[in-house]
């Protein structure tokens, strides 16, 4: 049993899949993948395998966390060109548990992060491997997204200039300034904000970690995962953020890249082929992506600052605490921009929480 389940709630939750014919008998419950945020579980009665997405326990702040909003996106693509796995049931928070959750397919197949198992370990398979990561991503961006029904899924018009004034809000003091830290970066795009290059369904968090591969050659991408925070917005916002998740040899690495660092091996494509192949396989103008990236390193640092502040008040997860988390995407988006390294991270001043 996981911490996040208690005999109660496991009761509950196979009570919910007999009764839908989805698993029968004793579960076993694992939890798998890597996030911080949304869980997702393994849930097997030996014969059946299902997946359960759901949040972590209450409690959880307004609007976060998102489980029903995930299924209908995920619900929506069904019957297009992206690999999604299949929605099979849903319950509100209450219904079954004291959170909302989804049940969905298992697609079959590696998750790949710091390795490429066999037999998709060949170069010509990481090759396409790749290449399939990136047709995946043009395909979403080239769905109807009125046409399947998610016209109220986001506000793509201003989408880049409002996500980033709301990100930088995230870490702003009372008065609406950045740290000292982030104000170089931040003024920097803030300077050279472009206009939206489209409208499309954006994954927004999209990398190799976040794909079921299919389990043997050639490389194809089986199933797209962790849609929590998709949203209807620039297309270019998640080609910038796939491309900052894929690490470059001999250069320092973020958290994010040491999620990815089976990309390193031999025969996965470059960040420049990646983007070559998007711009040949949509005809998207990609002259502003360096844009994109730092933002994708920056919107990464705010994120994990956000995060870190809330362990320090004693409440939030302390894989966060480490402030060279936060340092290193600051670094990497000055790099993408042209700027000087950023200054060191001013020290924490002791608060009621931490005396």
């Amino acid at each position: 049993m996981t911490a996040e389940w208690t005999p109660e709630t496991l009761d509950a939750l196979a009570r919910f899949l007999r009764e839908r014919d989805l698993c029968e008998g004793d579960l076993d419950v694992r939890r798998i993948g890597d996030g911080h945020s949304n869980l997702t579980f393994m849930v097997s009665d030996g014969a059946n395998r299902v997946v359960v997405r759901r949040p972590p326990p209450p409690p959880t702040p307004p609007g976060a966390h998102d489980m029903l909003r995930e299924a209908r996106l995920v619900d929506s693509l069904r019957d297009t060109p992206v690999p999604v796995a299949t929605v099979l049931a849903r319950a509100q928070a209450g219904e079954v548990i004291d959170v909302p959750f989804y049940v969905m397919s298992f697609a079959e197949g590696p998750v790949v992060t710091t390795s490429t198992p066999a037999p998709l370990d060949r170069p010509e398979t990481r090759r396409q491997i790749g290449e399939a990561l990136i047709d995946t991503l043009a395909d979403l961006h080239a769905v109807d997204w009125r046409a399947a029904g998610l016209g109220d899924l986001g506000r793509p018009e201003g989408f880049n200039a409002r996500h980033l004034r709301r990100m930088g809000r995230l870490v702003a003091d009372a008065d609406g300034n950045p740290p000292p830290h982030f104000a170089d970066i931040e003024a920097w795009l803030a300077a050279h904000v472009p206009l939206e290059s489209g409208a499309a369904i954006v994954h927004n968090d999209y990398r190799i970690g976040n794909v079921v591969l299919a389990p043997k050659a050639p490389g194809r991408v089986a199933a797209v995962l962790d849609w929590e925070l998709a949203t209807i917005g620039d297309p270019l916002f998640d080609v910038g953020y796939f491309l900052a998740s894929v690490p470059e040899a001999d250069r320092p690495r973020t958290p994010t890249e040491d999620l990815g660092t089976a990309m390193l091996e031999n025969g996965y494509p470059t960040r420049k082929e990646l983007a070559d192949r998007y711009a040949e396989r949509t005809g998207r103008d990609l002259s502003n992506l360096d844009w994109y990236t730092a933002l994708a390193f920056w919107k990464l640092a705010a994120l994990y600052e956000y995060s870190r502040r809330r362990t320090l008040r004693g409440v939030g997860d302390p894989y966060y605490a480490d402030q060279r988390l936060v340092q290193s995407f600051l670094e990497a988006a000055h790099r993408i921009a042209g700027l000087d390294e950023p200054p060191a991270a001013p020290e924490d001043k002791p608060t009621e929480e931490t005396r």
